[in-house]
């Protein structure tokens, strides 16, 4: 009973293409390609961003809340 049978599988699959049509199911399928590639990609550099915070100089977490005002702006030229 929880089993299909391949005629089961092609039936559902004439019916899809019946109701959406080649040309939809296939825009949906370049869409959800599309999505999946972005993801991989924002998770790639969202690792790699992450790696270089880690590594860069002078970033401290101290937990401090420190206030303070800027009177002026110095220019200092080495």
């Amino acid at each position: 009973m929880g089993s299909f049978s391949i005629w089961h599988w092609l039936i559902v699959l004439v019916i899809v293409m019946l109701v959406f049509g080649t040309k939809k199911l296939r825009n949906i399928g370049a869409d959800l390609g599309g999505a999946v590639r972005g993801f991989k990609d924002g998770i790639r550099e969202g690792g790699d961003k992450a790696a270089e915070g880690a590594q860069g100089p002078g970033a401290q977490i101290s937990g401090k809340t420190v206030e303070g005002e800027v009177k002026a702006k110095s220019e200092t030229r080495a």
